[in-house]
């Protein structure tokens, strides 16, 4: 490091944000998207994908389960014949077995081997 490096800069203006939009911000900086100050588009539409982006993080959330090392083979080879990602493929499945008949599922979970 050289003495030029020590040298006092000025710092750079910064736009006053309110509480809001340093949680916004803050949203943003998590999900990878560029900060509300470094931002030029207009005000609504940094409205509109910052509440997008709240809905999303509403609607997925980090999970943990433990599966048989038989069920992750089937998992990663359905997911790579239907290229599509594991996680969402579990979704589906989920959403298929929670329209299912309390019958169906009880049919089902009998037939199970695990």
């Amino acid at each position: 490091m050289s003495l030029t490096d020590l040298k006092r800069r000025k710092p750079k203006p910064r736009k006053e944000l309110s509480l809001e939009e340093f949680i916004e911000d803050a949203n943003n900086y998590a999900f990878g998207q560029p900060s509300l100050s470094q931002r030029t588009k207009k005000k609504h539409k940094a409205k509109q994908t910052v509440s997008l982006k709240k809905q999303s993080s509403k609607i997925f959330r980090h999970a943990t389960f433990t599966l048989t090392e038989n069920s992750i083979a089937q998992l990663n080879q359905l997911a790579s014949d239907a290229k599509i990602a594991k996680s969402r493929l579990i979704r589906l499945m989920i959403k298929d077995f929670a329209d299912k008949s309390p019958q169906a599922i009880q049919q089902l979970i009998d037939e199970s081997q695990d």
